[in-house]
């Protein structure tokens, strides 16, 4: 096991009807800025619990936060925060409100000409507004980690820092019944994604995070499909189940001491911020290509993966990895995902582009080992097609 510091200081607050509980968690004296996304909130009844929450706090609200956050749109908060003198941040929605809603937070007391120097040139963050959030959506972590990403003329970059790491999480599974069929497996995907970017890599004798990663992917492998079937799509032990698991895959638990790759998430990037494709559906086109063309790289771990994850143990070492890939990619499939570039209408004039973007971004040697070059990234996007 590699050396490691872990600290996660998110309180988490799970279950049914835990919004209400928001109001004593938050300074009474507090300016809240609630933000959000593109209203569903208040289709399905969580505004209206986040209100009642709130009712003895001085709170505003900023909407409009799409999926993969904006820049622009996220600096149109800042005049509301000045205005009104706001020193807390509610975000309540999916990853991508939290993600802009840590950007908001740090933009807000950034000390330079321009808060896209926190993404662009990874400037440090020195001071954020305090931030928790209502998860509405299951998928990235971010509701319990200190990363995000943010877009901005078609690129779509990550920053990191413990100070928009929120101070608590409000995880209601009963919220995520109103997710549509596309959003709830698009978020089992991340989830499921997340944890083999650091579980599929080289072993380093981590028993510990191997066998918490192996709990998610079963667990994300055995409710996912259920959270489509009409029969127990409603039913809140599968919700929180597949919540929890989410939460937990990027919380930096399974990280700890291990080596990780995310060459997968760097690529999936330049689809989403090129072709405006679901972040989790570039990842099921991605992940299994990286599989495939990092085959060597990652043996031992593939054939532990097919073992234990799907309980392959007989026919050759070759045999035995690919069939774990075919049964990763008709997993994603049950969750109605693609798995191909072509199906999201791509083919390979249009790798050139994904490629200059990468080297753009400086992702030359991205995954666990470097060794994935400008030239093994085209080889994965053309594996891909």
């Amino acid at each position: 096991m590699l050396n490691f510091s872990f600290q996660n200081t998110t309180q988490i607050r799970f279950g049914e009807g835990q919004i209400a509980s928001i109001g004593k968690q938050i300074p009474s004296n507090a300016k809240i800025l609630v933000t959000y996304g593109g209203g569903s909130i208040k289709s399905n009844g969580v505004y209206d619990q986040v209100a009642a929450a709130l009712t003895k706090h001085t709170w505003f609200e900023f909407s409009g936060i799409e999926p993969n956050p904006s820049y622009d749109t996220l600096m149109k908060a800042q005049d509301i925060i000045k205005d009104n003198k706001i020193d807390f941040i509610l975000a309540v929605g999916g990853g991508s409100v939290v993600d802009g809603s840590k950007f908001i937070a740090a933009a807000a007391l950034f000390e330079g000409d321009d808060p896209w120097e926190i993404v662009s040139k990874q400037t440090r963050i020195k001071k954020a507004l305090p931030l928790a959030c209502v998860l509405t959506l299951p998928a990235t972590g971010s509701e319990s980690n200190t990363g995000a990403v943010v877009t901005r003329d078609g690129n779509k970059l990550p920053f990191n820092s413990p100070l928009v790491r929120p101070i608590f999480a409000v995880l209601d599974p009963a919220v995520t019944l109103s997710l549509s069929d596309r959003q709830v497996g698009n978020g089992v995907v991340d989830a499921f994604v997340h944890t083999m970017e650091q579980y599929l890599t080289y072993s380093v004798n981590a028993k510990v995070q191997d066998r918490f990663a192996e709990g998610l992917l079963l667990t994300l492998i055995e409710e996912g499909p259920k959270a489509l079937a009409p029969d127990t799509s409603k039913d809140l032990e599968v919700r929180g189940n597949i919540m929890w698991a989410a939460t937990m895959a990027l919380n930096g638990l399974i990280g700890a001491g291990v080596p990780q790759d995310w060459a997968t998430h760097m690529i999936g990037h330049e689809l989403t911020g090129t072709h405006g494709i679901d972040h989790a559906r570039t990842l099921s086109i991605v992940l299994p290509a990286v599989m495939k063309v990092c085959k060597e790289a990652k043996r031992g771990k593939l054939l532990q993966y097919a073992e234990r994850i799907w309980n392959i143990t007989e026919g050759d070492e070759e045999s035995r990895i690919d069939t774990a890939i075919e049964l990763t990619e008709q997993f994603f499939e049950k969750m109605q995902v693609p798995t191909r570039l072509s199906q999201v209408d791509l083919g390979e004039a249009d790798i050139d582009l994904l490629i200059e973007k990468l080297v753009g971004h400086g992702m030359l040697k991205l995954g666990e080992h470097g060794a994935v070059t400008p030239e093994v990234s085209r080889e994965i996007l053309v594996t891909a097609l």
